[in-house]
């Protein structure tokens, strides 16, 4: 049984990046997708070089915070709203971005992460789907893998679970359960690991639909990922923590 831990959203802020390692070091964490476009991705790309994360491409559309924003990379007309910055939404960005000025954009961010000396091991995306023909075309380009189903390049898993929209006091016990009950084969866990306090705070308003996403989401995810029980719950199933870039795929039927 392999095992991918990801940590999401590396790069978008300091926090995120310190939980980001400690996942990592202290943790089950074995790959961190980047976001390129965010004002903290340089602090990621080092840490990535100095902890040798694997790394994907976070790519990404749109930014959902009231008090933290980011700018595309590129000048493509149709990524803004009328601040300037990315939309809010999945659904707003699909409804006006245009398929060329996202493949520039998305090429941009590969760029900005490779042209650091690391390389990609596969591509996602932030928050949702925005334009499914720019993400096939880039990955076809790019010769990178599309970890989700749904496009030509994509990896095949023989699952993939989210931990974080759960109740804090739920995950624990969730993951032990499913890290028991795995099946042989390439499984994928998707994280959102964060450092609390006032950075993650300030965020967004506590009235924001995505306030649970700044601080509430990502410390719980942190905790769960460095608890010992789950470490030990790795080694007793007999369980290979791996990355995408070194998973054995043929294992998935």
């Amino acid at each position: 049984m392999q095992l991918v831990v990801q940590g999401d959203d590396f790069g978008m802020c300091h926090a995120v990046n310190a939980g980001v390692v400690t996942a990592l070091t202290d943790g089950i964490l074995t790959q961190a997708s980047a976001m390129a476009p965010c004002p903290w991705v340089d602090e990621a790309l080092r840490l990535a070089a100095v902890h040798d994360i694997p790394l994907g491409l976070h790519q990404t559309l749109t930014c959902d915070w009231e008090n933290f924003r980011w700018r595309p990379l590129t000048r493509g007309r149709s990524l803004v709203g009328p601040d300037g910055y990315f939309r809010d939404t999945v659904a707003e960005a699909a409804a006006a971005i245009n398929a060329a000025d996202a493949e520039a954009e998305l090429l941009a961010q590969a760029a900005r992460i490779s042209g650091s000396g690391l390389s990609l091991g596969y591509l996602d995306v932030h928050m949702g789907l925005v334009c499914e023909a720019a993400y096939e075309r880039v990955s076809q380009e790019l010769g990178a893998p599309f970890l989700y189903p749904g496009l030509p390049t994509s990896l095949r898993f023989t699952s993939i679970r989210s931990l974080s929209q759960r109740k804090a006091s739920e995950k624990l016990p969730w993951l032990l359960a499913w890290l028991e009950g795995l099946a042989p084969g390439v499984h994928l866990l998707v994280t959102h690991p964060g450092v609390g306090g006032a950075e993650l705070a300030s965020l967004t308003s506590a009235s924001s639909p995505v306030y649970a996403w700044a601080e509430e989401y990502r410390v719980s995810d942190l905790a769960v990922l460095t608890d010992g029980a789950v470490r030990r719950a790795v080694k007793e199933h007999g369980i290979r923590l791996t990355s995408v870039a070194s998973a054995d795929f043929s294992e998935v039927t």
